[in-house]
């Protein structure tokens, strides 16, 4: 072959080749002058930190199915009809006690005196006006533990675990994801990280440090029982992680109407439990003032929030965004989740003010019960899309396009998880080339977990949760009284907003749906592990009589 040929042959080659990356690359319709719109709309006409605001200085906390959840929901659904869309509150199955605060008031005053931050416990009793009562130390966390102390718990303000040991701060309370962490996170995982890390084992009791999680679930429920039947006058204890006057904490009883109530339960900041304990250590008698209004309301069902535009072409086909509307109690609610909600509201408004035309239909959902262990979202999964127990799946699995989820807090979008669905890695890529300038191209193969997205990749559709900043989310606001809106981010929120509806209005005028993982094999129901953190969710341990 002469080299002339060889030449020849070589510049085809190339010119075949680019061809083919030309025409990859052209598959994905960018529409960069639609983006540009969505843009500058958000920055000259954002609304996100207004909804914030009436989600959580108006509407907040919004504990699954207390009062102030549903007001929320009606609130979110006035607003998005009031844009034209069509949204409603769509129920599912029953969720337990409703339960909301009216008064907390908690002080020591003997022998000096000393204001108690802190906040009561979900779930949990009144005191049945102010009472006074002594402390007393009564570590819990076995069956020999529950026989020493029988009988002498009545009246008393229960210590039940040991003080946690507090150390200077060296860290920042806020950061964000450097180039370094953002390279190391798109790395593909060497294996997957197990249920239960040392970390978290090492923050259990020592005698439940060996336990399993379904051990550890069965002795918490033995222990709350033991601790209701004895009629103590409160329960103290500190969150897992806070200090400087953060409290962190969710629930000490059980909102199953079947079980009992837990007696009167606060979570203080551990310095103030650290007193307690130490005064008590050295037989100096404590006494407290206490005042806890705690409402129990009778069961109801649950709600999901549903809003939508109606496509065009394909309306038939979905394309879902969502985040969790509930919020534990302590403050509320605003990083986790109402800087979500907030994100998936002003979304939809972008792609209503601007008219924008989509061939999919789009539909946001907020869901309830996520914080008891995403609840909503598996029932909507479960009535509209399939059953992960069974993989019996409806007429709707084969129509929905993809779910996009936002819950780790107010930090802007960095990048996506994949869920494991790589199929998907050169769409997202070509997508992130929009947003270089905001900071957001990480994409990452890993599974990330702990909120919604997981309801529909459990059926086996594309389900993805974003790549956020931390900032402050479980240093300082996560399941904390500091999870208020001065704690949220108003540039990252923009942000998200903006990269949200831009994803969602790309996939609702791709020519094909989304790729498709495997489906998985059906799953029968296991307990969720007891309170096993992630990054995305890390979980309370306050001793005994937390969950």
């Amino acid at each position: 072959m002469s080299m002339s040929t060889r030449t020849r042959i070589a510049g085809c080659a190339a010119l075949l080749a680019m061809v083919i990356f030309s025409s990859q690359a052209a598959e994905e319709q960018m529409d960069l002058y639609t983006i540009q719109r969505i843009r500058a709309e958000e920055r000259q006409h954002s609304k996100v930190m207004d909804t914030l605001f009436y989600l959580t200085d108006v509407n907040g906390p919004r504990l699954t199915n207390s009062p102030n959840f549903f007001k929320a929901a009606d609130w979110v659904v006035k607003q998005m009809n009031d844009l034209g869309m069509n949204a409603k509150t769509e129920k599912w199955g029953p969720f337990g006690r409703s339960w909301r605060v009216g008064k907390y008031y908690a002080a020591m005053t003997e022998p000096q005196y000393m204001p108690l931050i802190g906040f009561p416990l979900a779930w949990s009793a009144s005191t049945n006006g102010l009472v006074t009562a002594e402390a007393m130390i009564a570590p819990i966390t076995t069956e020999a533990d529950m026989a020493k102390y029988k009988g002498k718990l009545k009246g008393k303000v229960v210590l039940a675990s040991a003080p946690r040991e507090l150390e200077l701060s060296t860290k920042p309370l806020s950061s964000r994801y450097g180039e370094a962490e953002l390279t190391e996170l798109e790395k593909y995982p060497e294996a997957a990280s197990g249920n239960y890390s040392a970390a978290y084992r090492s923050r259990l009791p020592v005698a439940w440090q060996s336990m399993t999680p379904d051990e550890i679930r069965a002795m918490r429920k033995k222990i709350s029982a033991f601790l209701a039947g004895e009629e103590p006058a409160a329960v103290l204890s500190y969150g897992y992680a806070g200090d400087d006057g953060t409290v962190f904490g969710s629930s000490a009883g059980d909102r199953d109407v079947k079980e009992p109530i837990a007696p009167p339960s606060i979570v203080v900041t551990p310095e103030h439990y650290n007193r307690i304990y130490r005064l008590l250590s050295h037989e100096i008698p404590v006494k407290l003032d206490l005042e806890v209004t705690a409402e129990v309301l009778p069961p109801q069902d649950s709600v999901n929030v549903i809003a939508e535009i109606p496509g065009g072409a394909r309306k038939e086909e979905i394309v879902m965004l969502g985040a969790h509307l509930d919020s534990w109690h302590g403050g509320t609610g605003a990083t986790d989740n109402g800087a979500g909600s907030a994100v998936m509201i002003e979304a939809m408004r972008l792609l209503k003010t601007l008219n924008l035309k989509m061939d999919r239909t789009v539909r946001m959902a907020l869901w309830g019960g996520e914080e008891e262990g995403l609840l909503g979202s598996k029932a909507y999964v479960k009535e509209h899309f399939g059953d992960p127990e069974t993989m019996k799946l409806t007429s709707e699995h084969a129509k929905l396009d993809g779910y996009f989820n936002v819950d780790n807090g107010s930090g802007r979008i960095r990048g996506i998880y994949l869920q494991q669905n790589d199929m998907c890695r050169p769409i997202f890529e070509q997508w992130f080339t929009a947003f270089k300038d905001m900071d957001a191209d990480a994409i990452t193969v890993r599974d990330t977990g702990g909120t919604d997205h997981l309801s529909f990749d459990a059926v086996g559709l594309p389900g993805f949760q974003f790549v956020q900043d931390e900032l402050e989310y479980s240093t300082l606001t996560h399941h904390s009284n500091m999870d208020v809106y001065d704690h949220v981010s108003e540039n990252d929120l923009k942000q998200a907003a903006t990269i949200v509806a831009a994803f969602v209005y790309l996939t609702a005028n791709r020519p094909q749906m989304l790729p498709r993982k495997p489906l998985p094999p059906p799953k029968p129901a296991t307990k969720p592990a007891a309170d096993e953190p992630n990054k995305a969710k890390p979980a309370p341990v306050s001793g005994a009589n937390t969950q």
